[in-house]
């Protein structure tokens, strides 16, 4: 036989026959002993949804996912030389490899403006102020738009 909890007044569950309040999300169903053999056996429990007002982890991977996208645009002054943009680069810019400093280094200094990273808006925003922090020219757009 089956016995379903409910909510006690605390909020917390306990068992419609007797006992102490059971944790919340731990244990929905308990088996007790029947007219059948053997003794009692506990059914798999299974974890309740969380907590109403909270989101699962999953919940807020899919909410990042949904944000759109902002480029960060390197522009070409003439003051800097190549090599401290490059350092520039690689130290402000997670996972930056020297390669790819170099590349947007040039691009940069060839085109007038290069693309340094395309991210949520957040981040944009804070490597783009790491780079004008670091003496560079830098601008935030959505990644959208344009070309």
């Amino acid at each position: 036989m089956c016995v379903k909890l409910k909510l006690c007044k605390t909020g917390e569950k306990r068992s419609l026959c007797r006992g102490p309040c059971i944790n919340r999300g731990i244990l929905t169903a308990i088996s007790t002993t029947g007219p059948s053999k053997g003794g009692g056996i506990l059914e798999k429990p299974f974890i309740e949804r969380t907590t109403p007002g909270r989101e699962s982890e999953f919940d807020l991977r899919k909410s990042r996912k949904i944000a759109p996208p902002y480029r960060v645009m390197l522009h070409n002054d003439n003051y800097n030389k190549r090599e401290y943009v490059v350092q520039v680069l690689m130290k402000v810019i997670p996972g930056m490899t020297l390669d790819n400093a170099v590349n947007i280094m040039q691009e940069a200094h060839y085109n007038g403006l290069a693309v340094v990273i395309i991210c949520a808006q957040a981040d944009a925003e804070e490597h783009c102020m790491q780079l004008r922090g670091n003496g560079l020219l830098s601008s935030v757009e959505p990644a959208s738009g344009g070309c």
